[in-house]
């Protein structure tokens, strides 16, 4: 199979740095937070106010926990399968629960802060007064808006004139894009700036094995390429999924992707 894949390299780098230090958000509305690990990598959590934590017993050597000023600091020194976690509010007692997993991996993941609802009108605020950053290229803008459009609440997503959701003209199950993974790959959303289109497709891994993701794999002709996450946990984990933001200029990702090979008849002259 011929390859086509094409890629800005210095665009896709600066994709990579904003996507490893973003902050996520996630909110608390009484349901536990689902938080991956990767094994000795040190993931840092904003919790905006002093808390204790429960720890399972089971825990025990597999986790170092710190906490102090408001931010917790998790570390796994082996494997860990989803266990949950208490942290309580040393003001008020209340209690939030965390769902954590740690499996392999290359690459630190993203910090998380926690928002509770009081703290949302606080956090918009607060940003409102952060001056304009300065003029970044168009598909790393329109990268960081469909990653905050898919994973922060829509009130936080920062603003970005002219850009659009398109509707998505490919819907199905996209088995040319990583055909030498054992991942399904769907695109799940779209949106355009100027002569650039973004396409956030959803890639899950349907193997055992967790899966580092290389751009350089990808089977279309892009302009740029990004992963929310640089591995896939192995099927049935709490990381076997993550977000592709595919980018290309001139039209959408239906005009970049190979198409499968016809399959010939034996009367089929050619």
């Amino acid at each position: 199979m011929k390859r086509i894949f094409v890629i800005g390299t210095a665009v896709a780098l600066t994709l990579f740095g904003i996507l490893a230090q973003a902050v996520e958000l996630i909110h608390w509305e009484r349901l536990p937070l689902t938080v991956p690990l990767v094994i000795g990598q040190e993931r840092v959590i904003f919790v905006d106010e002093d808390v204790r934590v429960g720890v399972p017993s089971t825990l025990t050597g597999k986790l170092r926990v710190q906490s102090t000023g408001g931010t917790l600091y998790l570390r796994a020194s082996e494997a860990i399968a989803p266990t949950r976690l208490q942290l309580q509010s040393g003001a008020t007692g209340e209690i939030i629960l965390l769902d954590i997993a740690a499996t392999p991996g290359d690459q630190p993941l993203e910090p998380v802060r926690i928002l509770k609802n009081a703290q949302v009108q606080a956090t918009e605020a607060e940003s409102s007064t952060v001056p304009a950053p300065e003029r970044i290229p168009i598909p790393v803008a329109l990268t960081r808006y469909a990653a905050q459009s898919l994973y922060a609440s829509l009130r936080t997503v920062e603003s970005l004139p002219g850009v659009r959701r398109i509707p998505l003209k490919l819907r199905t199950e996209l088995p040319t894009l990583l055909p030498t993974e054992n991942v399904s790959s769907r695109p799940i959303a779209a949106w355009r700036l100027g002569n650039y289109w973004v396409t956030a497709v959803k890639l899950r891994n349907r193997g055992s094995e967790t899966l580092q993701l290389d751009p350089r794999r990808l089977q279309a002709k892009l302009f740029a390429a990004a992963f929310q996450h640089a591995f896939l946990g192995r099927v049935g984990s709490a990381e076997d999924t993550t977000i592709a933001y595919l980018i290309t200029r001139g039209a959408g990702l239906e005009q970049a992707m190979m198409l499968p090979p016809v399959a010939r008849g034996p009367g089929d002259e050619g």
